[in-house]
């Protein structure tokens, strides 16, 4: 894996660069495993638009992840690796001996041919899902249950590990790749390794046609709004007058703390950043 820069021929070429997508193996998508994938353009059921920027880009397909993980103790060979739109990793095609094909999170190291196993005494080897209670403390792993049975929530995206600190009762402490320390139950299932495509971080898209194509509309700054637009909007020259910065609603756009009280909030041992 590596990135590829482009010739400037023009000034958005000049800066582009995307990731060498020498590890593919296969390019049409495994049809049994795809279902259509409406956009909403950010409004919810009601026609409303709740997240603002949103609209337009390439048409997708949804691909059928197996974050569940739940064939125990069969034995699955992986059979291709292949690109998803949807998400900032690749994915691998896996074949289970009853026949059985489903699409994974696709780890470092895991290559065309090798097999993968799920559940309780299986090797801890990349790409194997087993409970927290039987991977070693100091283990990367990736596609975390938050819930014993509800699938992998956390860690999903590419370049992403976490490690087990430690274990204790019937919790093991697992430090996030941003810095947080959490408590899962031991009996939650997890997958060893790390997440693949790990240069997504350097891509540097270059120009604004290419970000349109993901779905991301232009944004406007609130000082070049007028004022019954946003609070920025308005007066003489590029000023926001003296104000503190804030969003077309009000609300106080640096610094203030946004994050709602969740009931997982209780599993955190320590935060990405120390409460003032």
């Amino acid at each position: 894996m590596g990135i590829k820069k482009y010739k400037p021929t023009s000034p958005a070429r000049r800066f582009a660069s995307r990731t060498v997508n020498t590890e593919l193996t296969k390019k049409k998508r495994e049809k049994s495993l795809v279902v259509p994938l409406k956009k909403s353009g950010g409004r919810n059921n009601k026609g409303r638009i709740t997240v603002r920027h949103r609209g337009g880009g390439s048409k997708r397909a949804y691909r059928i992840i197996d974050f569940k993980r739940d064939k125990l103790g069969m034995s699955a060979q992986v059979k291709a690796i292949e690109y998803d739109p949807n998400r900032s990793c690749r994915i691998a095609l896996l074949t289970y001996s009853d026949g059985e094909k489903r699409y994974i999170i696709h780890p470092v190291g895991l290559s065309v041919g090798d097999m993968v196993f799920s559940g309780s005494g299986v090797e801890v080897e990349v790409g194997n899902a087993l409970p927290l209670k039987e991977i070693p403390v100091g283990t990367a792993i990736h596609n975390i249950e938050m819930k014993q049975g509800r699938g992998g929530q956390l860690v999903r995206g590419a370049g992403t590990a976490a490690q087990i600190v430690s274990k204790e009762e019937k919790y093991a402490q697992i430090k996030m790749p941003s810095g947080e320390i959490r408590r899962i139950f031991l009996n939650c299932i997890a997958t060893i390794g790390q997440v693949g495509n790990v240069d997504n971080e350097k891509i540097s898209f270059g120009g604004a046609g290419r970000i349109r194509r993901l779905g991301r509309r232009p944004k406007v700054r609130g000082t070049a709004m007028n004022t019954c637009d946003h609070p920025h909007g308005g007066g003489r020259g590029k000023s926001k007058g003296r104000k503190h910065p804030v969003s077309p609603w009000g609300q106080p756009a640096k610094g203030y703390k946004t994050r709602k009280k969740k009931y997982s909030d209780k599993m955190i041992i320590k935060r990405k950043k120390s409460k003032r």
